[in-house]
C-alpha cells in the first residue's frame, strides 16, 4: 500500500469533486489498487486554508463549504497559510494545482508548480494555463527532480484523451488529432441545430452552468486553442504556443448557417485540430461543417470527443464528458494512479 499526502491549491468544483470521490470511493481504491489518498492541506483564496499532518476529513471539508461557504470553522492545527507556505511546509507528496486558469500568463499556477517540483513533489493539475504555456519547461524540470506531472484533466476532464494518446497510441504514430474539446460551444451549437437562436442557446447554457457570465473564452475559441496547444506539445512533441493556433469562435455562425447545413445533411461543430505536415505542425480551432456520418458530427450537448488519426489503426475516436465536478475530480484520481504505477515501476 502506497500512501500519498496531497495538498490542494484551490477548492472549487474540481477540488470538491475530488474530495467527494476520496470520501465515497477512497477505501475501495485503497483496497483494490493499493493507493491511499490522504488530503493534508487545502489552500483557497476565497474559502480559506488549513493543514493537518494527520489528514483532513473529505466529508468535513465538503460539509464546511456546503454549510458556511468556507473552511474557517474546521478544526486543524494550522489555518491561514497561503499557497506558497502550503507547498513549502505541508510535506505533501503531491501538489494538486487547481487555481484559476489564466491563458495569458499561466500565473499563479506556474509559480506554484515550479515551487512544488523543486520541493520534490509530484504534480497533478487540471489548470490549462501552465500546461499550454510552458509544458516543455515544466516537464524538463520534473525530470530533473525525478517527479511526475499529471495533466489529464486539462483537455477532456476525466475522459482519458491525453493518456490514450500518450501511452496507448504512441506506436501507432498519431498524425492528426481532431476534436470537440469545449462543451459550452458544443451545447450551444446543438441547441441551434434544434432551432434555437445563438442568444437563446447561450442564455440556456449559462442557466445550466455550462457557460460563464462572460463566455468569451469559450465562444471565441480561446479555451479550445489552449487545449490544442496541450495536445500538440504533449502528444506530438511540438513547441507551439496559443498564438500559433488559427483560431475562430462560433459567434459568426447564424441560424441560417445551421439550417443550411442541416438541409445538406451536415452539422456545424467547433473543431480543434492539430496535424503533422511536411512544413511542420498546423493547429487550428474553427467552426467546421461536418457530414452527419463523421464520428464527431453526432456528438451533442456538452459532451466532448476526439479523433486520433494514426498510421497503424486509422481513426480512433474517444467520446466522454469534458467537464463536470466528478468527471474532472476523477482526472485527479487517474493521474495519481498513473503516478503510483510509475513510482512502483522505478522502484
Amino acid at each position: 500500500m502506497n500512501t500519498y499526502r496531497l495538498a490542494l491549491i484551490g477548492f472549487g468544483n474540481v477540488g470538491q469533486g475530488f474530495a467527494q470521490i476520496v470520501h465515497e470511493q477512497g477505501d475501495t481504491i485503497a483496497q483494490q489498487l493499493g493507493v491511499q489518498m490522504t488530503i493534508v492541506a487545502v489552500s483557497d483564496l476565497l474559502k480559506g486554508s488549513l493543514y493537518n499532518p494527520d489528514g483532513l476529513s473529505p466529508a468535513a471539508l465538503l460539509n464546511a463549504v456546503k454549510e458556511s461557504g468556507d473552511l474557517s470553522g474546521l478544526a486543524a492545527p494550522h489555518h491561514g497559510w497561503d499557497a506558497q507556505r502550503t507547498i513549502e511546509e505541508s510535506h505533501a507528496d503531491v501538489l494538486v494545482e487547481l487555481s484559476y486558469t489564466d491563458l495569458q500568463t499561466g500565473e499563479p499556477a506556474i509559480s506554484h508548480i515550479r515551487q512544488a517540483i523543486e520541493k520534490g513533489q509530484h504534480i497533478i493539475t487540471t489548470n490549462k494555463g501552465p500546461i499550454a504555456l510552458c509544458y516543455p519547461e515544466l516537464a524538463a524540470l520534473a525530470r530533473k527532480h525525478n517527479v511526475e506531472i499529471g495533466i489529464e484533466g486539462t483537455v477532456m476532464s476525466g475522459t482519458p484523451a491525453v493518456r490514450l494518446g500518450q501511452e496507448l497510441l504512441t506506436a501507432a504514430n498519431v498524425t492528426r488529432i481532431q476534436g470537440i474539446v469545449n462543451g459550452t460551444t458544443n451545447y450551444i451549437l446543438s441547441q441551434m441545430d434544434n432551432g434555437d437562436t445563438y442568444s437563446a442557446a447561450l442564455a440556456e447554457a449559462q442557466d445550466r452552468g455550462y457557460a460563464e457570465a462572460d463566455p468569451t473564452g469559450d465562444v471565441e475559441g480561446f479555451d479550445a486553442a489552449g487545449k490544442v496547444v496541450i495536445l500538440a506539445n504533449v502528444l506530438m512533441h511540438a513547441s507551439i504556443t496559443i498564438h500559433d493556433v488559427d483560431r475562430q469562435g462560433i459567434t459568426r455562425l447564424t441560424s441560417q448557417d445551421i439550417k443550411t447545413a442541416r438541409n445538406e445533411g451536415k452539422r456545424w461543430k467547433l473543431i480543434a485540430s492539430v496535424e503533422k505536415t511536411t512544413s511542420g505542425i498546423q493547429a487550428s480551432v474553427q467552426p467546421t461543417c461536418l457530414p452527419v456520418e463523421h464520428p464527431l458530427s453526432s456528438v451533442s450537448g456538452p459532451t466532448n470527443a476526439v479523433t486520433f488519426t494514426t498510421d497503424l489503426l486509422g481513426d480512433v475516436t474517444l467520446i466522454g464528458p469534458g467537464a463536470g465536478r466528478l468527471a474532472t475530480g476523477y482526472a485527479i484520481v487517474s493521474d495519481l494512479l498513473a503516478i503510483d504505477r510509475n513510482v512502483k515501476a522505478h522502484s
